[in-house]
């Protein structure tokens, strides 16, 4: 008898290792890196693809760690009552209830979770081909407390499906983003342009294109040689060509292919025919959106659209480039054109140009001007006005001041955008 506690005393300490053994697994197979664990699996690592099977039917794993924990940890305090009964007495019981809470709480979950927190991808790999065996075994009865779940829960008007743990993809896609860059600077550039691929759906290219009225255009029914001449004054490579009106495009001329021809005509300009030459004009509806105009960009290997309404009326152009721009941010060559879009005003107020669009704003300056109403500043302010303001009036929305500069005739030209003044600021005040 003398030996007993001594026995019972080492099977509470083994038990008190599964348990930390159970519970550091279970913080470990769900805090560690679905991204990393892939990448090794993908390298060839089998312990990682072990994590990532056991990780795919989610809901047995935890059922059968919870059970192998619950089990450890109650026979555990039955063997330490026990004893202490056979000790002290009836007493026993609340001593064996302090001491193995105690012991518990200490080496059989916040030690071996804290770990696990710390070092999640490291333990993962190292309790997985421990756990599944046991997940295996544990099956039957896993499976069995599921279905009496799922029955209790129905009676309370709650369905779980197969998929009720599975988080939309793109929602955690840009919460990774976040998440990875809060306390680095250095890669802020990097975010903004992942936040722009996964905008990149939900922006039409009416948003981005090139407005005709600023489009560079030429008339076919010129004479060639000044046709030519305004090719060579201009910065872009390929012009629109119009007959009888502006708005009747009747093709895309290319500096490339226009200089080709004049070659073949040995310098000889005057018998061209520039609308042979020109390729034939691209249409696209002003509400395709940018990532699947990217896409039939590169389908059709052309870099260049024209942007017609539902009317098929031309609104603008929008080229590869205008795209990829909204990834990246601006692209300047040496052929780009400056355009003072934006000033800084010495009060902190920012000067800009109506036609400036509120997503470059946003990226600019970090804002969160809403775009779903409008795609330039003047826009969202005149909807926001109900109306066409007057030069000199002033409007406040979005916590933003907004003081109207210039007009022409119903067109806003340039604005004064107060922002916010930071927290900061205000509590300095």
């Amino acid at each position: 008898m003398e030996s007993f506690p001594w026995i019972a005393l080492a099977a509470i300490v083994v038990l008190l290792i599964v348990s930390g053994f159970f519970s550091g697994s279970e913080t470990a197979m769900t805090a560690a890196s679905r991204a990393r664990l892939l990448r090794l699996e993908q390298q060839g690592l089998r312990r990682a693809g072990i994590v990532n099977a056991l990780r795919h039917e989610q809901d047995r794993l935890i059922g059968a760690i919870l059970l192998g924990n619950n089990l450890v940890n109650i026979l555990a305090s039955a063997i330490a009552t026990s004893v202490m009964i056979g000790l002290v007495g009836e007493a026993g019981v609340i001593y064996a209830t302090i001491a193995m809470t105690f012991l518990v709480l200490i080496f059989g979950e916040v030690l071996p979770k804290s770990y696990a927190i710390f070092h999640p991808d490291r333990m993962a790999l190292a309790v997985a081909p421990i756990l599944r065996p046991i997940v295996f075994v544990f099956a039957p009865v896993t499976h069995s407390v599921q279905v009496i779940v799922r029955l209790t829960l129905r009676l309370f008007g709650v369905r779980i499906g197969a998929g009720f743990n599975l988080a939309n993809t793109e929602e955690e896609l840009r919460g990774t983003i976040d998440l990875h860059a809060l306390d680095a600077e250095a890669v802020v550039p990097e975010r903004a342009m992942l936040h722009s691929v996964l905008d990149l759906q939900d922006v039409e290219v009416g948003e981005i294109m090139t407005h005709r009225k600023d489009v560079l255009t030429v008339d076919a029914g010129a004479a060639p040689d000044s046709i030519i001449d305004q090719i060579l004054e201009s910065p872009y490579t390929r012009l629109p060509l119009w007959s009888g009106s502006p708005d009747n495009i009747v093709g895309i001329l290319h500096a490339k292919a226009l200089l080709r021809e004049v070659r073949a005509q040995n310098g000889a300009v005057a018998g061209l025919d520039i609308v042979k030459i020109a390729a034939e004009p691209w249409f696209i509806p002003d509400s395709t959106a940018a990532l699947d105009q990217l896409q039939a960009f590169r389908e059709r290997r052309e870099h260049f659209a024209l942007v017609v309404d539902e009317y098929g009326s031309l609104m603008g152009i929008v080229t590869l480039e205008d795209v990829l721009e909204e990834i990246v941010g601006e692209i300047a060559d040496e052929h780009d054109v400056a355009v003072a879009g934006v000033r800084l005003g010495p009060d902190g107020s920012v000067i800009v140009r109506g036609a400036v669009t509120i997503r470059d704003l946003n990226r600019q300056f970090d804002w969160s001007l809403s775009d779903e109403e409008a795609a330039t500043i003047a826009g969202l302010v005149m909807y926001e006005a109900r109306s066409i303001p007057e030069a000199g009036q002033v409007f406040h929305f979005h916590g933003f001041r907004f003081e109207i500069l210039r007009r022409v005739r119903n067109q806003i030209t340039s604005i004064r955008v107060t922002p916010p003044a930071p927290l900061d600021a205000e509590a300095e005040e």
